[in-house]
This record gives structure tokens, sequence and C-alpha cells, in this order.
């Protein structure tokens, strides 16, 4: 199977793989370059996380692209903003129009010889496996594995008898209003997510 070449292969659609897909096209217009995302949207962490509260712990004017400067009166934004701002960033730049949506990328491999890397992804799809060859790979895929987020091993949670939610699961259907809840951990998430839930 011959690989597709492009000069710069950027891995993952969020904040900063659509940051990186803007300065490849404003300084080095003659490069190639393609973005694979494992999901099927744009935003990464922003999309992914929906958990209420949701909001960004660094200020948006330092956070943001200096390219296009956040103008919203809040500075320190909820999820949705900056999804919406990542997206029409994509959108205006024509960034959107190099993502690979579901390819997950599983393996790449370096040569000398060749100067160039071999990357190979998954497509979740179709189980297709796709392989791309690049100059230079920039990874950015966060930090997060959207497959599963870390989960402590806590005993007793086979018998426990109601919910256990990870934040980065959240989903629509999760009723928590009136009902008792704890939230283990106390960073960034838990500051946001404690003050949006309404007290019992």
């Amino acid at each position: 199977m011959s690989a597709e070449h492009v000069d710069v292969l950027i891995v993952g659609a969020g904040l900063s793989g659509i940051g990186a897909g803007y300065h490849l096209q404003a300084n080095c217009p003659g490069k190639s370059y393609a973005i694979l995302e494992a999901r099927d949207c744009i935003g990464g962490t922003w999309d992914l996380f929906r958990y209420p509260g949701i909001r960004s712990d660094s200020d948006m004017y330092t956070l943001g692209y200096s390219f296009r400067p956040w103008t919203e009166a809040k500075a320190i934004a909820d999820g949705s903003s900056i999804l919406s701002y990542v997206r029409q960033t994509a959108s205006e730049h024509r960034i959107n129009e190099k993502i690979r949506f579901r390819h997950r990328v599983v393996r790449a491999e370096w040569s000398s010889t060749d100067a160039r890397w071999t990357v190979e992804a998954r497509r979740t799809d179709t189980e297709e496996t796709v392989r791309m060859s690049c100059g230079f790979l920039l990874m950015c895929s966060g930090y997060y594995r959207y497959d599963e987020g870390y989960t402590p091993e806590l005993p007793g949670t086979d018998r426990f008898e109601g919910r256990i939610v990870h934040p980065q699961h959240w989903s629509d259907d999760i009723e928590y209003i009136g009902k008792r809840a704890i939230v283990i951990g106390s960073g960034a998430t838990a500051v946001t997510l404690v003050p949006a839930t309404p007290p019992t």
C-alpha cells in the first residue's frame, strides 16, 4: 500500500491543531499539510467535555489565537464559547478542508534514510488502515485519552447502587438535580463542575 505524502502532518483538530494549520498556511504557503482527527468533529477537549460548568482555566486573551484575538467579554470562557471560536476559526481560514475525520493515529515510524515519517491511521468508521508520510509530524492531540478518562481503582464501586460518572463521559441523560453527589478530586474540573450543580 503506497503512502500519501504531505510536507507536514498534524495530529488533532482541537485548539492547537487548528492554530498549527493557520500558521502553516500563513508562514509556509508552499508546504502541503493534512490534519488527522480521530473523532468526527473539530474541537478536541472543548467538544469532548460536556459536564456542567465546563470552562477554561486560563484566560482566553492569552489562550486564544494571536491571529484571531478573543473578543468576548468573559476572559474565563465557557466550553461552548471556546468550541464555537475554534470551529469558526477553522471555517474562516478553510483549515477544516484539510481535516481527515475518523482517522485515529496508531503508529508513527521515522526513517533517517528517507528523512520522513510514515504514519498509520485506522479509520474509525470503516476500520480501514490508512498510511501517510510526511517530513514533519506535529502532535496536537492533547493529553486526554478520548476513549477512557483516568479512573483510579476504588474498592467497593461494584457494590455502589448509584451511578458513577466520569466527567469526560458526561451525557445529556445524567440526572443530578435533587440528588446527593460526591465529587472525587479538587482540580479544575471539580471547581467548575461543583458551582454549576444546584445544591440539594
